[in-house]
């Protein structure tokens, strides 16, 4: 197992849990690319092994968005922050066929802003929903013919959101007039990953996911004023479910066991109901 030091593909997140009283670190740096925005962001894993097969955590998101038809963002502001916990069911051991499994549960809180963005819908960082997400992480090493090792995780998770009042103009769309309701669709996600050991300190390492949402529904009433006398106009949208699928190649050097870096690209390909993006970053994992 010494063979091989790892930081961790891009996405793929990992079965283990922290020994007790250790941390690990691992912020991105990322920008987001779609057509006419730019996301430039920044998260990171803070992660704390609380007991015996529990780490505990929070990832905490800012991000600045750079728009080509339109204002920018005032300033680097709040996203969506997440706490997490994870539990790990089993251990792998070498030569067993048994992967480390784990169950990790999420809460995604409404911490950036998402409406009554006025003149600047750059602003929006955030979503405005409780997002409820539970994975089931694996992960599992294979030794092959030339000596080096294949680590794999797969994960799958379901995300359960709630609704949230929507005011003026909002990253949903919304103009000034607008007042109602959205309840963004739950979620499917799957991630395939596979990390190459090319030697103890070099790693390449490639995921690859697919992403489905149920249909996102917009309610509520809408003042429009087409001839100077505001008036009430009811509005009921349905964005209809959506499924992409990404790749997101990357490469690891790692000093130590304990400090590592990596620098990956996400590429999104826009699917139904999807838009593509691409996605570099780099981020450094320390564990202590």
């Amino acid at each position: 197992m010494s063979d091989a030091w790892w930081t961790g593909p891009m996405l793929a997140n990992s079965a283990e849990t922290l020994p007790p009283g250790h941390f690990l670190f691992e912020p991105y740096v990322y920008d987001v690319r779609r057509s006419h925005t730019d996301t430039f962001g920044s998260n990171s894993y803070i992660l704390y092994g609380l007991v015996d097969r529990l780490s505990i955590g929070m990832i905490p998101v800012i991000g600045y968005n750079k728009v080509s038809h339109g204002p920018n963002s005032s300033s680097v502001g709040i996203g969506d922050w997440t706490l997490q916990a994870q539990y790990r069911l089993t251990e792998f051991q070498q030569g067993s066929w048994m992967p480390t499994t784990a169950i990790l549960l999420q809460e995604t809180l409404p911490t950036g802003r998402y409406d009554q963005l006025g003149s600047r819908p750059g602003n929006g960082l955030g979503s405005g929903i409780y997002t409820t997400t539970i994975w089931l992480n694996s992960q599992m090493y294979f030794w092959l013919p030339n000596g080096r090792i294949l680590r794999t995780r797969f994960n799958v998770s379901r995300s359960f959101s709630r609704s949230a009042s929507v005011k003026g103009v909002s990253v949903y769309d919304t103009d000034e007039g607008f007042n109602g309701r959205v309840k963004p669709g739950n979620g499917f996600f799957a991630d395939l990953a596979f990390e190459y050991s090319l030697t103890q300190r070099w790693v390449l390492a490639m995921d690859f996911t697919y992403s489905h949402s149920d249909n996102t529904r917009l309610a509520g009433v809408d003042m429009v004023d087409p001839n100077g006398v505001p008036y009430p106009q009811d509005v009921r949208l349905n964005s209809g479910p959506s499924t992409s699928f990404g790749v997101a190649p990357a490469i690891e050097y790692n000093w130590s066991p304990r400090i590592g870096v990596l620098l990956g690209t996400r590429v999104i390909f826009g699917g139904h109901n999807s838009t593509g993006s691409v996605t570099p970053a780099v981020a450094v994992n320390y564990v202590y």
